[in-house]
């Protein structure tokens, strides 16, 4: 082989060998550059992330509904002890709960953690309160230390639990909110956390003569709510008391102006402690008044009347020519309420009267098709839109699927699911002219150098507002003459219907068990308020008329003294 030919040779290996160094510079500079770099600061940084103030929520009146607070977390400097762990957990104990008969299981706690091997920095309680760290300061152990961090609290304990939510953790340990205000904003509540830098020496021990590189955390903005606090804390008062009174397994009430969707008051009993959350079972985290459902029974008919009168199948004055007694669809049978009958009776008499017979009537003139239509617009089997963290939404059933007793039943409020929110949207839309509105809790939110309004959510025109009106003095007539007639304030103008319905319990209803509700705006012309309130299997009797109605007459004469409304 000549020389030539050798350093053409030589000259290609190198040639290959360049191109091929080039290449393995350019993957590790360029295309793994940024993994390389973070890997080489990760070997003499440390990081830690730094939490933002969370936001506070707070009633209409400025007052807290939940708010933030210094807590320390408790920590152990295992090298710095020099008491026996025993000893050190039986000191600090006490501090760490709230019962005496959990101190035992507290301090076996303590001691599993500080017998750790390997360990250096051992945390041993989270977000103790002011008083309990200063107690444990006093008694000067050495090694035990604490770091600041935030707690949430909740100055009313259980009222408005359900509308609050909660702040727990995730499984990563971070702070995050469930249900209620806390879960539904809990992205804006939290802000966004900031982050601290610091060189460390080759154990990964931070350099405490190096500077740090911090950036601060952006606080959560500020929740401020349409709650009245003052008709928060006497509609739970109230709804406990009415439970007990009538012996109630379970109640809700829910205060709005039908004009702005703006919700004043909203409570449901069983309740829970959201600053104990971890206290109680899962099952008393779901707030009633947006996810559970019920057959809503006699109130559903001011809806479907609405629906009838404005599809113009019917007129007030119109009457029923198959009221004189019970009603036969297919192989049922269809009764009044109290087995009494009127023939020809109007539309205005079948709902004072509550007449299930009449509005099997008008829901036969009004037919599966535009009765589906009205109750959709109406926000039947949807969301309402609500700003909580959990709401559900019972589907109606699909249009093609209704059948005569369908239409027949769902006309009295039977064989169809509704949540409380949804009957106050719905018949709000009904105080408030003939348009539907979003229920709303939150009013504002307020940063650190600014404020933003939410305006309402004025949805469509549902009904005409002459339906409207005509529907309000039905039930004004209804809250004066119907069942629940001796429960009515002489001289105050209210538009209310009553509500008894049986539980559908393993496919067929339960002949004692009943849900009762009295739904009602005043004045009724324009009305301050409007006020849904439901007991769950009243004892004392099984009627609305005889405990819902006069539970919401006890509620409105304190309503009619805070909006100064005068009689008539």
């Amino acid at each position: 082989m000549g020389i030539g030919i050798r350093f053409k040779i030589l000259g290609l290996f190198f040639l290959l060998a360049f191109l091929a160094l080039i290449a393995r510079l350019f993957f590790w500079q360029i295309l793994k550059g940024k993994v390389l770099s973070a890997q080489a600061r990760g070997q003499y940084e440390v990081g830690t992330t730094l939490s933002a103030p969370r936001g506070n929520i707070f009633a209409s009146d400025g007052s807290w509904l939940a708010a933030r607070e210094s807590g320390w977390l408790v920590f152990a400097s295992l090298p710095e002890l020099k008491e026996d762990g025993g000893e050190i957990a039986e000191s600090l104990a006490p501090f760490f709960v709230e019962k005496e008969d959990e101190v035992a299981s507290e301090v076996d706690k303590i001691k599993g953690l500080l017998s750790k091997d390997g360990a250096v920095w051992i945390p041993l309680k989270h977000k103790i309160s002011e008083g309990a760290k200063k107690n444990i300061e006093a008694l000067g152990i050495a090694g035990i230390g604490f770091e600041e961090e935030e707690m949430r609290t909740y100055p009313e304990a259980s009222a408005a639990a359900h509308l609050l939510g909660f702040v727990g953790k995730t499984k990563e340990g971070q702070d995050t909110g469930y249900f209620g205000l806390e879960g539904y904003y809990d992205l804006a509540l939290s802000g966004k956390p900031g982050y601290k830098t610091q060189e460390a020496d080759a154990s990964g021990t931070p350099i405490l003569l190096e500077e740090d590189r911090e950036v601060s955390g952006i606080p959560g903005v500020d929740l401020i709510t349409h709650i009245d606090k003052g008709l928060q804390m006497l509609v739970e008062k109230r709804l406990k008391e009415g439970i007990e009174k009538y012996g109630a397994t379970a109640g809700s009430i829910i205060i709005s102006d039908p004009t702005s969707g703006a919700i004043y008051a909203s409570t449901s009993y069983p309740a829970y402690d959201p600053g104990k959350y971890f206290e109680f079972g899962n099952e008393f985290f779901k707030d009633p008044v947006i996810s559970e459902a019920f057959e809503p029974g006699s109130i559903f008919k001011v809806l479907v009347m609405a629906a009838a009168l404005d599809a113009g199948v019917v007129e007030p004055d119109t009457k029923c020519d198959i009221c004189g007694g019970p009603l036969s669809v297919d192989k049922y049978t269809i009764e009044t309420w109290n087995r009494q009958y009127r023939a020809d009776s109007t539309m205005l008499d079948v709902i004072v009267y509550s007449d299930n017979v009449g509005m099997a009537y008008v829901g036969q003139r009004l037919g599966a098709d535009k009765m589906y239509e009205y109750l959709d617009n109406f926000g039947i089997g949807k969301l309402t839109g609500i700003d909580l963290q959990g709401e559900g939404a019972p589907k109606l059933r699909d249009k093609e699927k209704w059948n005569v007793v369908d239409v027949a039943v769902a006309s009295f409020g039977q064989g169809v699911a509704v949540t409380p929110i949804q009957m106050v949207k719905a018949v709000g839309a009904i105080a408030n002219k003939g348009v539907v509105v979003t229920p709303q809790i939150v009013d504002r939110l307020k940063g650190t150098s600014w404020e933003e309004d939410i305006k309402p959510d004025m949805g469509r025109r549902v009904i005409s507002k002459e339906v409207a009106a005509e529907v309000t003095a039905m039930m004004v007539e209804a809250a004066k003459k119907g069942e629940a007639k001796w429960t009515h304030l002489r001289g105050f103008s209210v538009a209310g219907k009553t509500g008894t319905a049986q539980i559908p319990i393993s496919g067929h209803y339960d002949t004692e068990k009943t849900i009762a509700s009295f739904i009602g705006f005043a004045p009724a012309d324009e009305p301050k308020f409007l006020m849904l309130v439901t007991l769950r299997e009243p004892q004392s009797s099984p009627w609305a008329s005889e405990t819902a109605a006069p539970l919401w007459y006890q509620i409105a004469k304190d309503l009619f003294l805070y909006f100064g409304i005068q009689p008539e």
